[in-house]
């Protein structure tokens, strides 16, 4: 039990500075096990990092009783899984025969790049004038949140400012 745990937590450690260092992630899942909540602790932190993401679903070919299906219901529970994160892409591969890998090579490349996009403020206030005419912004006692304009401030992750009246009508909800 003391192996496994100092196992863990060494693993567990080297993750996270690997994480740190990384430009682009590839969480790695066991197609036979799936999603397990150490792998989701462990996006979680690469989030928060702003890491770019790709997540690999290896052993595919030990997938037993496939159908036309398997691969799309799978997908499907994936997409349940990491619903908070929807824009990240996902590859089904296996190491062993080297199926699909060179979709996850282009898959890393994408992400990065798509990571490193500068959009320009007026695309972005077209994009948010939509937005809001879509779904109005939240009111409270009377007071209407108005946002003024959206600038993208870095890349790395891609990170936006947005300029508004009163900060506090800005709920996370309506930020996502």
């Amino acid at each position: 039990g003391k192996v496994d745990e100092m196992i863990e937590k060494f693993s567990i450690v080297k993750t996270l500075q690997a994480i740190k260092d990384a430009h682009v992630i590839v969480v790695v899942l066991d197609a036979r096990e799936g999603v397990v909540e150490q792998d989701l602790h462990l996006i979680g932190y690469a989030l928060e990092a702003g890491r770019a993401m790709v997540v690999a679903i290896n052993k595919w070919d030990a997938v037993e009783e496939k159908t036309d299906k398997t691969m799309k219901e799978f997908r499907d529970k994936l997409e349940h899984d990491f619903s908070f994160m929807a824009y990240v892409p996902f590859v089904f591969i296996s190491a062993k025969t080297g199926q699909r890998i060179d979709r996850l090579f282009e898959l890393v490349k994408y992400v990065n790049e798509q990571n490193s996009v500068r959009i320009a403020t007026g695309m972005l206030n077209d994009v948010l004038a939509n937005a809001t005419a879509r779904v109005e912004p939240p009111s409270d006692k009377g007071k209407r949140l108005k946002i003024y304009y959206l600038t993208q401030a870095s890349t790395k992750p891609p990170t936006f400012v947005f300029f508004v009246n009163k900060a506090e009508l800005f709920h996370f909800s309506y930020q996502r």
